[in-house]
């Protein structure tokens, strides 16, 4: 399985840190990272840019089971409920990009992530770490989906990495 993880609220750094230790305790195990990535906002307005990372965990969980485990990090790091439609600044985002090779298409769970393939701060990522993972609806690679996108948001590896986030 593969999470995107996301934070654009101080700290950053630590949030990101914070929610890779408790997948890994609560979830699964980590397998692989990619390196952090930061991002302009992407479907909203917000002066502090993202910090993302991709995920790769190995979970005996279920994909619902995993969808209530990352809702339940998100609200222990302090993310709130939205108010309002559409995105906003946040502690924390886990998302399911991912599950094996299956397809979910359920109204709280959609997997491949409904926009990953349109978003270039999670292609980034999943080309570094998994470039030939197949994308089960388009039946496309990770890196053949990143050569069609048409994001231009601007995304460049985070250089100031202060917190020791080996595997």
């Amino acid at each position: 399985m593969l999470l995107l993880l996301g934070s654009n609220i101080p700290d950053r750094l630590d949030y990101l840190h914070h929610a890779k230790q408790l997948i890994e305790s609560r979830i699964g195990i980590i397998k692989k990272q990619s390196s952090i990535y930061e991002s302009e906002p992407w479907g909203f307005n917000a002066n502090v840019t993202f910090l993302n990372r991709v995920l790769w965990v190995q979970t005996r969980d279920k994909p619902m089971e995993v969808l209530a485990k990352t809702q339940q990090i998100e609200q222990s790091l302090g993310r709130k409920q939205k108010t309002q439609k559409g995105y906003a600044s946040r502690t924390i985002d886990i998302d399911i990009l991912f599950f094996d090779g299956v397809h979910i298409d359920k109204p709280t769970l959609t997997v491949p992530h409904i926009n990953l393939h349109k978003r270039r701060f999670t292609l980034l990522p999943l080309v570094e770490i998994v470039p030939q993972w197949i994308h089960p609806v388009f039946n496309k690679s990770c890196y053949q989906l990143l050569e069609e996108c048409t994001d231009t948001g601007k995304v460049w590896i985070y250089k100031n990495e202060k917190v020791n986030d080996e595997i």
